[in-house]
């Protein structure tokens, strides 16, 4: 989609990524709270996708050395399976490796298949599972870990 756009992220910008992970996640989404001390953090680097001036999508990251993490990334249901997810994936892995990052990791939902086979895309291998991490409700799903 060439009208997006990936900018980074920042503090002022936090009620925004609030509803927009909210927007994705529903119950699960990250609070203003939780978002707004993520982006406080000197070790975390965030960026954020727009179409046209709406936003759409974001991916939060934390540095810690030769080491990353991705801790979340999600695209607005309404624009979802529109390359989206792998244009912020892209600037977030790109930036990171020039930041001297050896590995990146994540972790995700084992029924989410759509976001697996996006990490696996960009070359992520499993490099472990957590049992019944993610809970929804009453149910439990496994959550995989990946490595790139």
């Amino acid at each position: 989609m060439s009208e997006i756009s990936i900018r980074p992220a920042s503090l002022p910008l936090a009620p925004v990524l609030a509803t927009l992970h909210a927007e994705s996640f529903g119950a699960e989404g990250w609070s203003f709270d939780q978002i707004r001390g993520s982006l406080a953090l000197t070790t975390t680097k965030a960026w954020i996708a727009y179409h046209g001036q709406t936003p759409v999508g974001l991916i939060f990251c934390q540095l810690a050395g030769a080491d990353a993490e991705i801790l979340t990334l999600c695209v607005q249901p309404a624009m979802r399976r529109k390359g989206i997810a792998a244009l912020i994936l892209r600037r977030a892995v790109d930036e990171i490796r020039a930041a001297g990052v050896a590995k990146i990791m994540l972790e995700v939902a084992a029924d989410n298949i759509a976001a697996r086979r996006l990490y696996e895309h960009f070359g992520f291998i499993v490099i472990g599972a957590r049992a019944n991490y993610y809970k929804r409700g009453a149910v439990t799903v496994d959550g995989v870990m990946y490595a790139l």
